[in-house]
Protein backbone atom coordinates (compact mmCIF):
# COMPACT_ATOMS: atom_id res chain seq x y z
CA UNK A 1 0.00 0.00 0.00
CA UNK A 2 1.66 3.18 -1.04
CA UNK A 3 1.11 6.30 1.59
CA UNK A 4 -0.34 9.57 0.51
CA UNK A 5 0.22 13.00 2.92
CA UNK A 6 -2.61 15.83 2.11
CA UNK A 7 -2.76 19.02 3.83
CA UNK A 8 -6.02 20.32 4.70
CA UNK A 9 -7.12 23.98 6.60
CA UNK A 10 -8.50 23.73 9.76
CA UNK A 11 -12.36 23.99 8.57
CA UNK A 12 -11.77 21.41 6.06
CA UNK A 13 -10.32 18.68 7.89
CA UNK A 14 -13.24 19.12 10.75
CA UNK A 15 -15.54 19.11 8.43
CA UNK A 16 -14.30 15.85 6.94
CA UNK A 17 -13.57 14.78 10.55
CA UNK A 18 -17.53 15.75 11.34
CA UNK A 19 -18.53 13.25 8.05
CA UNK A 20 -16.29 10.56 8.93
CA UNK A 21 -17.74 10.45 12.74
CA UNK A 22 -21.49 10.55 10.86
CA UNK A 23 -20.79 7.88 8.22
CA UNK A 24 -19.03 5.59 10.80
CA UNK A 25 -15.56 5.57 9.50
CA UNK A 26 -12.91 4.73 11.83
CA UNK A 27 -10.04 6.13 9.86
CA UNK A 28 -9.71 9.13 7.71
CA UNK A 29 -8.02 7.10 5.24
CA UNK A 30 -10.74 4.70 4.60
CA UNK A 31 -13.18 7.56 4.36
CA UNK A 32 -10.39 9.54 2.07
CA UNK A 33 -10.06 6.28 0.00
CA UNK A 34 -13.87 5.35 -0.51
CA UNK A 35 -14.57 9.46 -1.30
CA UNK A 36 -11.41 8.83 -3.93
CA UNK A 37 -13.09 5.32 -5.54
CA UNK A 38 -16.35 7.38 -5.70
CA UNK A 39 -14.91 10.18 -7.91
CA UNK A 40 -12.93 7.55 -10.17
CA UNK A 41 -16.18 5.81 -10.41
CA UNK A 42 -17.83 8.74 -11.52
CA UNK A 43 -15.11 9.86 -14.21
CA UNK A 44 -14.98 5.89 -15.55
CA UNK A 45 -18.92 6.56 -16.02
CA UNK A 46 -18.52 9.71 -17.87
CA UNK A 47 -15.72 8.10 -20.51
CA UNK A 48 -18.31 5.31 -20.90
CA UNK A 49 -20.90 7.86 -22.08
CA UNK A 50 -18.64 8.62 -25.16
CA UNK A 51 -17.82 5.29 -25.85
CA UNK A 52 -19.94 2.59 -27.50
CA UNK A 53 -19.96 -0.84 -25.42
CA UNK A 54 -19.09 0.04 -22.46
CA UNK A 55 -20.78 -2.06 -19.43
CA UNK A 56 -22.24 -0.83 -15.90
CA UNK A 57 -24.07 -2.63 -12.94
CA UNK A 58 -25.83 -0.17 -10.82
CA UNK A 59 -29.70 0.28 -8.95
CA UNK A 60 -32.51 2.38 -10.30
CA UNK A 61 -34.51 3.49 -6.94
CA UNK A 62 -37.78 5.76 -7.29
CA UNK A 63 -40.70 6.41 -5.57
CA UNK A 64 -44.27 7.03 -7.04
CA UNK A 65 -47.81 7.05 -6.44
CA UNK A 66 -49.59 3.84 -7.21
CA UNK A 67 -52.72 5.15 -7.07
CA UNK A 68 -51.95 7.10 -9.95
CA UNK A 69 -53.44 6.38 -13.58
CA UNK A 70 -51.78 3.59 -15.40
CA UNK A 71 -48.39 4.17 -13.65
CA UNK A 72 -47.69 1.06 -12.28
CA UNK A 73 -48.56 -0.87 -15.71
CA UNK A 74 -46.20 1.43 -17.14
CA UNK A 75 -43.39 1.18 -15.38
CA UNK A 76 -43.66 -3.18 -15.69
CA UNK A 77 -43.64 -2.47 -19.23
CA UNK A 78 -41.04 -0.03 -19.39
CA UNK A 79 -39.11 -2.85 -17.30
CA UNK A 80 -40.36 -5.71 -19.44
CA UNK A 81 -39.33 -3.94 -22.48
CA UNK A 82 -35.67 -3.58 -21.09
CA UNK A 83 -35.55 -7.37 -19.86
CA UNK A 84 -32.03 -7.59 -21.65
CA UNK A 85 -30.77 -5.24 -19.07
CA UNK A 86 -33.11 -5.47 -15.87
CA UNK A 87 -31.52 -8.70 -13.24
CA UNK A 88 -34.60 -8.10 -10.67
CA UNK A 89 -36.46 -5.16 -8.83
CA UNK A 90 -38.21 -5.08 -5.35
CA UNK A 91 -41.13 -3.04 -4.46
CA UNK A 92 -41.95 -1.87 -0.78
CA UNK A 93 -45.53 0.02 0.00
CA UNK A 94 -44.57 3.02 1.40
CA UNK A 95 -48.08 4.14 2.94
CA UNK A 96 -51.91 3.53 1.52
CA UNK A 97 -50.60 5.13 -2.11
CA UNK A 98 -46.99 5.55 -2.47
CA UNK A 99 -44.26 2.58 -3.08
CA UNK A 100 -40.60 2.40 -3.63
CA UNK A 101 -39.12 0.19 -6.39
CA UNK A 102 -35.26 -0.76 -6.77
CA UNK A 103 -34.29 -2.17 -9.75
CA UNK A 104 -31.17 -3.77 -10.37
CA UNK A 105 -29.74 -3.47 -13.72
CA UNK A 106 -26.51 -4.70 -15.54
CA UNK A 107 -25.49 -4.19 -19.53
CA UNK A 108 -24.20 -1.08 -21.62
CA UNK A 109 -23.54 1.88 -19.67
CA UNK A 110 -25.45 3.71 -22.73
CA UNK A 111 -28.96 1.44 -22.66
CA UNK A 112 -28.71 1.97 -18.70
CA UNK A 113 -28.61 5.47 -18.64
CA UNK A 114 -31.59 5.51 -21.13
CA UNK A 115 -33.22 3.54 -19.12
CA UNK A 116 -32.88 5.49 -16.44
CA UNK A 117 -33.84 8.36 -17.48
CA UNK A 118 -37.18 6.92 -19.41
CA UNK A 119 -38.22 5.67 -15.64
CA UNK A 120 -37.50 9.02 -13.73
CA UNK A 121 -38.81 11.26 -16.48
CA UNK A 122 -42.60 9.43 -16.42
CA UNK A 123 -44.95 11.68 -15.09
CA UNK A 124 -45.87 10.16 -11.38
CA UNK A 125 -42.52 9.17 -10.63
CA UNK A 126 -40.90 11.21 -7.94
CA UNK A 127 -37.04 11.04 -6.10
CA UNK A 128 -35.77 8.85 -8.88
CA UNK A 129 -31.82 8.24 -8.77
CA UNK A 130 -29.83 5.96 -10.44
CA UNK A 131 -26.67 5.03 -8.86
CA UNK A 132 -24.20 3.09 -11.67
CA UNK A 133 -20.60 1.76 -11.46
CA UNK A 134 -18.06 0.86 -14.25
CA UNK A 135 -17.78 -3.03 -15.09
CA UNK A 136 -15.46 -4.97 -16.99
CA UNK A 137 -17.28 -7.85 -18.43
CA UNK A 138 -15.48 -11.54 -18.78
CA UNK A 139 -16.43 -14.40 -20.24
CA UNK A 140 -15.74 -17.54 -18.65
CA UNK A 141 -16.59 -21.38 -18.98
CA UNK A 142 -16.58 -23.50 -15.83
CA UNK A 143 -18.04 -27.01 -15.36
CA UNK A 144 -18.87 -26.92 -19.43
CA UNK A 145 -21.30 -23.63 -18.55
CA UNK A 146 -20.41 -20.38 -20.34
CA UNK A 147 -21.38 -17.52 -18.14
CA UNK A 148 -20.49 -13.43 -17.43
CA UNK A 149 -18.61 -12.13 -15.02
CA UNK A 150 -19.01 -8.14 -14.27
CA UNK A 151 -16.39 -7.29 -11.98
CA UNK A 152 -16.27 -3.31 -11.08
CA UNK A 153 -13.30 -1.54 -12.93
CA UNK A 154 -12.11 0.28 -9.89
Amino acid sequence: MERLTISLDQALASQFDKFLKEQGYKNRSEGMRDLIRDRLEQQSLENQDQQSGADCIGTLTYIYNHQERELASKLAQTQHDNHNIVVSSVKVALDHNHCMETVMLNGATQKVREFCNTIIAKPGIRHGKAYLVPVEVKHSHHDGKAHVHSTPTI
